[in-house]
């Protein structure tokens, strides 16, 4: 069968659903929405040289999509990305074999060095990246939580001296504060690749207005009138939530603020309705680990991160993906 790869439409909304469809069905534990998608592309920066690919089958059916990238924000230059996601049902018809190409094409011309993929821990999708030449690195953990029937621990009542709970949404004039906490967060974040934010209005335009982060349902912990942590919620509008980051600053640590910003988040998230809650760990990062499953999170899945020089070629491949 023959697979063509060509590129979203911007503003066309079948093919922001299509992209829907597939990331649906190749990873169901993360929010996907078609402004989600439009908003990637609308919001990406210049230097990110962000792609979003399209692989259809001879019908023109959409049956798989991929992202990739620079990280542009990474302290070490030429650092890039492709993840690849097939539609389950349409596997072996070399979709993936196709993205991949197409992007490692589009990142080798953007000065890529190396190339950096998020893959399924299962023997399928690991031999598929191995065969390709990548070689693999961390790994991370999708959890779940069904938000409907978990066991939340009770807020404390009285909250601890100098200890406040505000939303997100109480920063809508000036959030500068909590991109300086994201920011410093974020650079202890365990990972392959490193991300240093420095550039406010940046972090403005692709984080604090995208669609799926809901400044209500997030929550920001003071002490002292200072931002001391934090959990930013994102949801799909309808029953879905997701943790999309979780982080205490340096000098509060050890205080168990995460875990009551994760517990009143939560808390607001089912009285709004959610259902089913999502979040990710990187393996290595065991405290916050154990804080999720403290919660009942379970995991669900596991990525591995997988890496590979640009450059390096592999022998010719008769299997397809």
């Amino acid at each position: 069968m023959t697979v063509s790869i060509r590129d979203l439409r911007p503003g066309d909304a079948s093919d922001t659903e299509a992209v829907v469809q597939v990331r649906r069905a190749a990873l169901p534990f993360m929010i996907t929405t078609v402004r989600g998608v439009a908003f990637e592309l609308d919001s990406a920066h210049p230097d990110k040289r962000y792609r979003l690919l399209l692989a259809e089958d001879g019908d023109g059916l959409v049956i798989g999509t991929a992202q990739v990238g620079i990280a542009y924000d990474s302290p070490e230059p030429g650092q890039g990305f492709v993840n690849a996601y097939v539609h389950p049902a349409h596997r072996g018809l070399g979709a993936g074999t196709a993205l991949l190409r197409a992007a490692e094409e589009h990142l080798g011309a953007a000065g890529a060095v190396d190339s950096y993929a998020w893959v399924l821990d299962e023997p399928a999708h690991r031999a598929f990246a191995e065969r390709r030449g990548y070689r693999v690195g961390r790994s991370a953990h999708f959890l779940r939580l069904d938000l409907a029937s978990a066991a939340l621990p009770a807020l404390p009542d009285p909250l601890p001296a100098g200890v406040e709970l505000r939303p997100g949404s109480a920063f809508a004039a000036d959030p500068r504060p909590l991109f300086e906490a994201d920011a410093e967060t974020t650079r202890d974040e365990p990972g392959d690749v490193q991300a240093e934010f420095d550039d406010y209005e940046d972090w403005l335009r692709h984080t604090w207005n995208s669609p799926h982060l809901d400044k209500d349902l997030t929550t920001v912990v003071l002490v002292d009138g200072t931002v001391a942590a934090f959990t930013a919620a994102l949801t799909d509008g309808d029953a879905r939530y997701c943790s999309g980051m979780t982080g205490t600053l340096r000098a509060f640590r050890g205080r168990g603020l995460a875990k009551l910003a994760k517990t009143d988040s939560l808390r607001r998230a089912r009285a709004a309705g959610y259902t089913e809650a999502f979040t990710g760990n990187d393996t290595g990062n065991a405290p916050m680990l154990a804080v999720n499953q403290r919660f009942g999170y379970e995991i669900c899945a596991t990525e591995t991160r997988y890496a590979k020089a640009m450059g390096t070629t592999v022998e010719t491949e008769t299997a397809t993906a």
